[in-house]
């Protein structure tokens, strides 16, 4: 970046990854402002780190801009649309303006970058591979796409003993396939958790999306690494050719680094690591879900080839509390349990519903999901439906927009009508606490989980009090 331009102005600062980034330069000293849409507890944290941020569109006829062209480069996400009248100011008058993804970029230039990508799975293997790294002795700044519950904060980076943001030879990164934007990155270490489709208005096809990731894996630096989930094949441009680029597999219980000897008892998971040269033995599992311990392997794998050693696995796997709203236990008591989770895709909300069978057996789970976008959607109808159908009770919303205008015929009843489980109901978000109230009062109540990318989240707080009640 250009020092001489000192303010960082964010479109759209609440967003996860565009936090971390705003954390990140306001930790380095400059100043930071930024613009989103709602007042968020996050949005409110980022505010008492002296980040100053307003929830209205300023730069009307009548207002004027608080930062100049010469020291300011605004940075904007993909969802923020481009006739947004502070998107067209910044534009129309002569601001530097980077998307988030080209920041990102030229930090992984500028150090060894670890890079997660995929349709699902990969906030928690970067979270898990940014936790290994950095209570090793190897280190590691990262910028995460959710708050981890070990440190409270989506971005990572080591002080110097002057207080001020030191350097990390390893930066660790969620790469966003949304609009191509890992394309913007250059890894050291690459690894790719899925590639079932997703955002297809952007892409189109499925064919094309995979082939986003087939891109994003010949990014990989020459000396660099690049894992790829066993069974999902990819044709990289030049991977074969290029042999200074090492490439491995992973998988739950197959590919060049997996899990053997996996153990489920007592509320507890633990396994053995297997690595092309050595087994690590004894690796317990701190967030006990069966999905974590593929999460783990490709993260143990990211980790182990940095440096990190099996005694540093050990403890950083066994140390590792979460992350917000991921498999993210509110409520556990012996008669209730209640988990918010940010599954979204139909084969997130597949996995997370799988885990929970599987950690709590005979049980009976209601799941509250609130779809996200309007094309995702009309794209995935028939597949969330089947997702869905593994509940044993269902309690549907309408669609969460975000960035989107609504689709004509499209809306949370053509999922609903692809459920084929007895037990299933539609409703307004504003209705579910006193539908979860009665269910509570009637003891039809065993675990219960809230899905969605939305503002679901929004709910957590109140039923978790609720439930506790």
């Amino acid at each position: 970046m250009n020092n001489n331009l000192t303010t960082y102005y964010f479109l759209g600062i609440g967003g996860i990854g565009m936090s971390a980034l705003a954390r990140y330069f306001n930790a380095k000293g400059f100043p930071v402002m930024g613009y989103d849409r709602t007042r968020t507890p996050l949005t409110e944290q980022l505010e008492r780190e002296g980040i100053d941020i307003h929830y209205t569109a300023l730069y009307g006829r009548d207002a004027q801009p608080c930062v100049s062209t010469e020291n300011t480069i605004v940075v904007y996400t993909p969802a923020i649309p481009q006739d947004f009248e502070e998107f067209q100011y910044f534009k129309n008058n002569g601001f530097t303006m980077l998307k988030r993804a080209q920041v990102l970029g030229e930090i992984t230039r500028n150090s060894k970058g670890i890079c997660i990508a995929g349709t699902h799975g990969k906030t928690t293997t970067s979270t898990m591979t940014a936790h290994l790294l950095y209570q090793s002795k190897i280190g590691c700044s990262a910028f995460l796409g959710g708050v981890s519950k070990n440190y409270d904060t989506n971005l990572l980076a080591p002080s110097t003993p002057s207080g001020g943001l030191g350097g990390a030879e390893f930066v660790v990164i969620e790469a966003d396939e949304y609009d191509r934007s890992f394309h913007q990155l250059t890894p050291y270490m690459a690894l790719i958790t899925a590639a079932d489709a997703d955002h297809l208005d952007i892409y189109g096809t499925k064919e094309e999306f995979r082939r986003s990731f087939e891109t994003f894996a010949s990014l990989v630096q020459d000396g660099g690494y690049l894992i790829i989930k066993e069974g999902l094949y990819l044709d990289v441009p030049c991977r074969n050719a290029r042999s200074c680029v090492s490439t491995h597999t992973y998988g739950m219980n197959s590919g060049d680094f997996h899990a053997e000897n996996i153990v489920i008892e007592n509320g507890e998971i633990t396994f053995d690591f297997v690595t092309p040269n050595e087994t690590v033995q004894d690796i317990q599992l701190g967030v006990p879900v069966l999905i974590n311990v593929e999460n783990a392997v490709g993260a143990m794998a990211l980790a182990s080839l940095a440096g990190v050693t099996p005694e540093e696995l050990r403890q950083g796997m066994a140390s590792f509390k979460g992350i917000k709203r991921r498999f993210d236990i509110q409520v556990k008591t012996e008669n209730l349990v209640y988990i918010d989770d940010y599954a979204h895709h139909p084969e997130e909300l597949k996995a997370s519903i799988l885990s929970i069978k599987t950690l709590y057996p005979n049980r009976k789970v209601c799941g509250i999901f609130q779809p996200h976008l309007y094309s995702r959607t009309r794209d995935f109808q028939k597949e969330f439906g089947a997702s869905l159908s593994l509940l044993d009770e269902l309690i549907l919303l309408d669609i969460y927009a975000a960035r989107e205008l609504p689709i004509e015929g499209i809306t949370s009843d053509v999922i609903f009508e692809n459920v084929t489980i007895e037990h299933k109901m539609q409703t307004k978000k504003e209705d579910v606490l006193e539908i979860v109230h009665n269910k509570l009062q009637n003891n039809e109540l065993d675990i219960l989980v809230t899905f969605g990318a939305g503002d679901i989240d929004q709910l957590v707080q109140e039923l978790k009090e609720l439930l506790k009640s």
